[in-house]
């Protein structure tokens, strides 16, 4: 029984592709398509938390959505041909009321739709804005955050990259092995980017946003079990159940954020953790190192550590300059700046972030002040690292972090103009 906006919320955002991909399998024009289930998605949102939830809530978005496109073909002249073309296609009952236990084709076609997405015909940037939106049911907001871009921009991307998929007449069909290798690193970081956004939510009152943490570990089980000789592949898996093995840890009883080094680690996942470290352990075994592999033999390091003060933080500094070797980002600097201020103390640390605070990707980036507050707290500078948490607090949009951000700084506080922490 799915009751409250909330649970109506997750029902819509695991039915969402589903529904999209049956309409594209059956209709083509994946542009209006999608602009006929974001109606559908609309209405139900509106509806279902008063009335109820539909005994069968895919065939109803599929009912309403299909009747929208219908009414759109109907109103314009210039369609009636691909009317007929869908008319001779289908019988006519499919196009304008499905039954209402009607069922999807065998197979899930959340991962055709996945790779439809991911078309060569578009920028790397707008395969992966335009899976977001599709199959992984962020807003263009969230995107937006993902990319550090602004709404406004990733919106347009996102309009011309619907377009364009319409333009080509890509079929809805799974690309043949040549072309699927040609899109499977856009796969993989769309993937990775709704794990992200699931597992601390870029805005709003959740830390946690499950339903999108569960459907990309659900997505990284097919495409692992499609391709289990991609290292990639399988290094992706393992650091999704690696990283998520710790979420019951994450939050206090208040809903507090419990960082990593305080968290009770009697709560992490074992048997997450144990899968996790399998595969990413015998990966390596036989496929060359890349990114999504080196972050998750990073996250089984901290994940098997007994406790904090036990963590190899030489091995997972080793880890990371292999990574920004073959994979140079400015988070991964600022990752490594942390474990290099464990390893050769908060200074030398402090040195690496300064680069980031000149990349105009990160330089207002909450995370940076973040860590940079973090570090100063490490070498004795309580002040300073009080402005750089309230810095933070001001620059992120995630509530539970920004709660968080501001209480590190309340720990600070002046006492005869010297800073010291409350808690000492």
């Amino acid at each position: 029984m799915i009751s409250g906006s909330r649970g109506v919320e997750e029902l819509l955002r695991t039915l969402a592709p589903q529904v999209l991909g049956l309409l594209v399998r059956r209709h083509g024009q994946f542009d209006r398509c999608e602009d006929a289930v974001q109606e559908a998605l609309l209405a139900a949102a509106l509806q279902w938390p008063e009335q109820g939830v539909p005994e069968n809530p895919r065939a109803w978005l599929l009912t309403v959505a299909t009747r929208r496109l219908t009414d759109e073909w109907r109103s314009e002249r210039a369609r009636r041909d691909r009317e007929v073309a869908v008319a001779v296609r289908e019988p006519a009952y499919a196009a304008v009321a499905p039954a209402a236990d009607a069922e999807p084709p065998a197979g899930d076609d959340t991962l055709r739709l996945l790779f439809l997405c991911c078309h060569p015909a578009l920028a790397r940037s707008a395969q992966v804005a335009l899976t977001l939106r599709a199959v992984g049911g962020l807003t263009t907001a969230q995107i937006a955050r993902a990319f550090l871009v602004p709404e406004a921009t990733m919106s347009q991307r996102i309009r011309r990259a619907k377009q364009r998929i319409e333009a080509t007449g890509a079929k809805f069909t799974m690309p043949s092995a040549a072309e699927r290798d040609e899109r499977l690193g856009a796969v993989r970081q769309v993937l990775y980017l709704i794990f992200n956004e699931g597992y601390t939510a870029s805005s709003g009152p959740d830390l946690h946003r499950a339903e999108l943490t569960g459907e990309a570990i659900r997505l990284t089980r097919m495409l692992h079990a499609l391709l289990p000789d991609d290292g990639e592949v399988t290094g992706l898996l393992a650091l999704m159940l690696l990283t998520d093995s710790h979420r019951a840890a994450r939050l206090g009883p208040g809903g507090e954020l419990v960082p990593l080094a305080e968290q009770d680690r009697t709560r992490w996942d074992r048997a997450a953790i144990e899968e996790g470290v399998a595969l990413i352990t015998e990966s390596l075994t036989w496929s060359p190192p890349g990114p999504y592999q080196l972050q998750a033999a990073i996250a089984a390091v901290h994940s098997e550590a007994p406790s904090a003060a036990e963590t190899d933080w030489p091995q997972i500094v080793a880890l990371y300059r292999l990574l920004a070797r073959i994979a140079p980002n400015p988070m991964v600097t600022l990752n490594q700046a942390v474990a290099v201020a464990m390893v050769d103390g908060p200074r030398a640390g402090l040195a690496m972030l300064e680069p980031l605070d000149e990349d105009e990707r990160t330089a207002a980036h909450h995370r940076v002040a973040a860590v940079r507050a973090h570090l100063l707290e490490l070498a004795g500078e309580p002040g300073p690292a009080r402005a750089a948490y309230l810095d933070a607090a001001r620059a992120t949009t995630s509530l539970p972090e920004r709660r968080y951000l501001e209480l590190r700084a309340a720990r600070l506080v002046v006492v005869d103009d010297q800073p010291r922490r409350t808690d000492q």
